[in-house]
């Protein structure tokens, strides 16, 4: 098993370019099950996470081709739609084959999902629309079992709270609807936003794109040509190393992003006394005099991301004075807190709020990812402490970060993957 081994109280210097986001290229890649062509996907991010959706198309009996950042994926002759749980064990996300597979196939078979332990993230949302749409759901030995034998049917659908992957499944299985299907209370992310841009450009018809209100007209089962297109830049990896670079106090920059999809977390970082610099593609961040502390809570987008509540939580550490984190979105989003109070943070947790006491001289230590955004967190303490880290179960962090060890030794950090 990998672990990383980093040295801290380095300053960092330099670009450092990012990866297309994870959390658009899986319903991304999802979403080529409505499709009848080889359909082109660039600026693919080099995560696990991917992987293993494409492993799982490829056992639907899809053909994946991929060279470098990019990938062909032809689904035309899926002849399976059961997606089994030695896959879907390992990521949730997976559960976005549910709503495409269903409106193509009219029946499927898909795992009760897992992945990363961070709090409940029920699917009943999404069986819930499903069943709306004419689909019979039912739960057995673990699989959700959905049949719809005269294809999904166009309804209106009222979301009780904002899901990111609810409102991507229900967008694709609504693109083979018969009819016209509305989602009220629909996710805004940046993700969601592509995924429906790329469908309206392959010929679905749908309304509201970017807004909560979404209109979406289907094929009534008829497969669709889909456009190649390129996956946007990862928002959240973007946002980490921001906070690499703010947490070290060091001038960074960030190319191949979009500074649109980043005025949460660019606004708290001005908060907390950093000069950022942006250009369409570009964002830098300029060292401070004082790190002032900054109170966080975390919503929907276009709020501030609780994918980026941990990385916050370590740059607070080396705020002068008391930052608050309101996380509202998952109850258990606050396990890196026990390893950061070990590298010497001063954390209270009351509730869903930690309250953080700046400024903290962190420590090395040896310390244990819990999950994916707290690897990241973890390296950012890392990157200040004195002395050696290791961070340990490190899997969690390829899971959605491309070559991060990379792109942090090209700014100067001193980084090592090795071996247990």
């Amino acid at each position: 098993m990998d672990y990383l081994q980093l040295q801290g109280s380095q300053s960092l210097k330099g670009k450092i370019k990012i990866s297309g986001a994870k959390n658009a290229s899986l319903p991304l890649i999802a979403m080529t099950i409505l499709a009848n062509n080889n359909v082109k996907i660039c600026n693919l991010p080099h995560v696990a996470d991917i992987n293993t959706l494409l492993k799982l198309l490829t056992n639907l009996g899809a053909s994946c081709d991929r060279t470098n950042d990019s990938i062909y994926v032809d689904t035309s002759k899926l002849n399976e739609t059961k997606a089994t749980y030695d896959i879907v064990k390992t990521m949730r996300a997976s559960i976005l084959v549910l709503g495409p597979l269903l409106a193509r196939f009219g029946h499927c078979e898909v795992s009760l999902p897992g992945g990363c332990a961070i709090g409940q993230r029920p699917v009943d949302l999404h069986l819930k629309a499903l069943e709306q749409m004419g689909a019979n759901i039912e739960i057995k030995n673990g699989y959700i079992e959905a049949t719809a034998p005269n294809g999904l049917k166009g309804c209106d659908i009222v979301f009780d709270k904002i899901t990111v992957t609810g409102t991507a499944n229900i967008v694709m299985a609504a693109a083979l609807a018969h009819g016209k299907t509305t989602i009220t209370n629909a996710a805004r992310e940046p993700e969601v936003v592509q995924l429906c841009k790329v469908l309206n450009e392959s010929g679905i018809k749908i309304q509201g794109i970017g807004t909560a209100f979404l209109s979406v007209r289907g094929t009534a089962g008829k497969l669709i040509d889909i456009v190649n297109f390129s996956v946007i830049p990862d928002r959240i990896e973007a946002g980490t190393y921001l906070c690499a670079g703010a947490i070290t106090n060091s001038k960074l920059t960030i190319t191949n992003t979009d500074p649109s999809h980043l005025g949460a977390v660019i606004a708290k970082l001005e908060e907390m006394g950093f000069c950022i610099n942006s250009t369409k593609n570009t964002i830098t961040i300029n060292p401070t005099k004082t790190i002032k502390p900054v109170k966080i809570v975390t919503r929907e987008y276009p709020a501030f991301p609780t994918d980026m509540q941990a990385q916050f939580m370590a740059l607070a550490t080396q705020a002068n004075g008391v930052s608050i984190i309101e996380e509202r979105l998952f109850e258990n989003r606050f396990m890196h807190v026990s390893e950061l109070q070990r590298m010497g943070a001063d954390i209270s947790l009351n509730g869903h709020t930690a309250t953080i006491n700046g400024k903290s001289k962190l420590s090395a230590t040896d310390v244990m990812a819990t999950d994916l955004r707290a690897s990241s967190a973890l390296v950012l303490a890392a990157l200040v402490a004195t002395g050696e880290t290791n961070i340990h179960r490190i899997y969690h962090l390829d899971r959605g970060y491309d070559s991060l060890e990379k792109k942090l030794e090209g700014v100067g950090a001193k980084i090592k993957r090795l071996k247990e």
